[in-house]
């Protein structure tokens, strides 16, 4: 399964114990891009890049393939979508890995993602509630 970056800054906050308890013992990872979007915030503490870091450590880093970039500037081409979402949908349809996130709206009109993300977002979004 694929992480998109709010659940990794959710699972990172105390009040989301919830969010972790989801987490613990599966295997996910993450897009490269995710791990820049974290850990480039300008406003982190540098107790909180550490806590990100760490989480990073324990995860598998998805670098971004020429398949991923091509499928990324078509989802562009198609619809208003940020660089980071378009490079993190890209990812997860090229991979064909399910994509957990709570941000439902930035993805739900990917067709491709109905299979994976949208059973998965639904459960998400009802862990991340504190």
């Amino acid at each position: 399964m694929l992480l998109d970056s709010n659940i990794i800054i959710y699972a990172c906050k105390p009040t989301y114990a919830r969010v972790r308890a989801f987490l613990r013992g599966r295997s996910f990872a993450v897009s490269a891009v995710t791990k820049v979007e974290v850990l480039g915030y300008w406003r982190l503490s540098d107790e909180e890049y550490q806590r990100y870091e760490t989480f990073f450590n324990a995860l598998d880093i998805i670098h971004v393939s020429p398949q991923v970039i091509e499928r990324a500037i078509a989802l562009r081409r198609l619809r208003s979508i940020g660089l980071a979402d378009a490079v993190i949908a890209s990812t997860a349809l090229i991979r064909k890995m399910p994509l957990i996130t709570h941000n439902l709206q930035d993805f739900q009109w990917i067709q491709e993602l109905e299979g994976g993300a949208i059973p998965c977002v639904r459960h998400i979004g009802e862990l991340v509630v504190p």
